[in-house]
């Protein structure tokens, strides 16, 4: 169970020791330096930012076939009347110990404080609300990986105000998604877009529980598609973002964002702090991608190269020309820098090393980390990859073959 993504774009950190916790094929730490849209509250105090999104009201109904949309109606109206039903409520608790400081274990400490310092751990209960939408008449509901992450006890709502027991499946912080199972039948579900025909421009509606004011709809427009992880803030997630201006708030993660066809075009995942009107989300495609691997095995595989690296951009230059201590030596102008690489990795097992600058990858040329990112994800586990490097003055081809991510920890 997370906070809110949130990105700072001016942070005066030099280039090179942003590479640290830059773009990373290892995707260690995932989602480390950021904030999401979910909250949790301790059963004694405030200790989570209260969120994520919730579900409209209505009698469940299996979703019905989309009529075409008049140019008098109320497009929106039909379209949460359409998937409105299959939103939920995911409500999400989890045990949390607290150790007692070793200061207050003190006889003399004690003495002075009396019973107001309690004898050992404390032990709180942490709730939070969030939100996610049914897939299938089966019960399977898709939501973000941080809504359900360490969570003891799922309860999912539903529109008609029954709660039943939720059973995670499976959860995967590298795409943020997670999938909960329900045990009903003749439940609603919704519509699914493909994401990849989304077009900048289009409607986007977004149905959520912002700040607890249930069933709020909000609409604007795809902003823009194709926004990397780097670009939100959000490290190491496996996910070109759909951006929309739609408004979506510390309440809105799992939920859907829809076109104007009542149909999911993604999951409302992130924010950017303090900006308005910078909303991100998960493409369906992807999310259901993942989904489907969570349903048939509890988990998501994913290819690994095994290295950290960073775009080649003048600020980076500069900075490795400024710094006399580096174990290599970089002569290339433009490429991907290799700035670490994990032992026993792929990337290891292939020969690449720090300092190594990568200009192509399978013949393509690339001149981003996050092209290396998207094009690895592309791959299988066990496919093999050629690499072009520039090692100092000499061009070299490397061969990689792809392993599985190691199991990462839940944001």
């Amino acid at each position: 169970m997370d906070h809110l993504h949130t990105h700072s774009f001016r942070d005066g950190t030099s280039p090179v020791k942003r590479i640290a916790t830059g773009l990373s094929l290892m995707l260690l730490g995932a989602g480390a330096a950021t904030v999401g849209l979910y909250g949790m509250q301790s059963s004694r105090v405030s200790a989570w930012t209260q969120s994520i999104a919730q579900l409209p009201q209505a009698e469940p109904r299996e979703a019905a076939p989309i009529a075409p949309i008049s140019a008098n109606s109320n497009f929106v109206s039909q379209v949460v009347q359409q998937a409105g039903p299959a939103v939920v409520r995911i409500n999400a608790s989890r045990t949390v110990h607290t150790e007692l400081p070793e200061a207050f274990r003190d006889p003399a400490f004690r003495r002075f404080f009396g019973a107001e310092i309690p004898e050992g751990p404390s032990e709180e209960i942490q709730r939070g609300i969030g939100s996610g939408f049914i897939l299938d008449q089966s019960g399977h509901i898709l939501t973000n990986a941080h809504v359900v992450a360490g969570a003891d006890s799922v309860e999912v709502t539903l529109k008609d105000g029954r709660t039943l027991q939720g059973k995670v499946l499976g959860s995967d912080p590298v795409t943020d998604v997670a999938v909960v199972k329900v045990e009903a039948t003749g439940l609603p579900s919704v519509r699914l877009s493909d994401s990849e025909a989304i077009q900048p421009g289009e409607w986007a509606i977004a149905i959520g529980n912002p700040l607890g004011l249930d069933n709020t709809v909000t609409v604007g427009i795809v902003s823009a598609t194709g926004r990397s992880s780097g670009q939100v803030g959000i490290p190491d997630k496996r996910v070109d973002f759909i951006q929309t201006d739609a408004a979506i708030n510390p309440g809105n993660s799992g939920g859907p964002l829809l076109n104007s066809r009542g149909e999911v075009i993604g999951v409302n995942t992130a924010i950017i702090q303090g900006a308005q009107g910078i909303g991100f989300a998960i493409p369906i495609s992807t999310a259901k991608q993942i989904a489907d691997q969570l349903i048939a095995t509890g988990r998501a595989e994913h290819t690994y190269l095994g290295i950290q690296m960073v775009t080649l951009t003048p600020d980076v230059q500069r900075e490795l020309a400024n710094t006399t201590d580096l174990p290599f030596t970089v002569r290339a102008d433009t490429g991907i820098l290799v700035t670490n690489v994990v032992p026993g990795s792929p990337a290891t097992q292939a020969g690449l090393q720090a300092g190594d600058v990568i200009t192509t990858v399978d013949g393509q040329s690339v001149k981003d980390a996050a092209e290396i990112q998207k094009l690895v994800s592309q791959q299988k586990v066990g496919d093999e990859v050629k690499l072009q490097v520039q090692r100092g003055d000499r061009s070299l081809g490397l061969t990689a073959r792809l392993g599985t991510l190691p199991a990462q920890p839940s944001s």
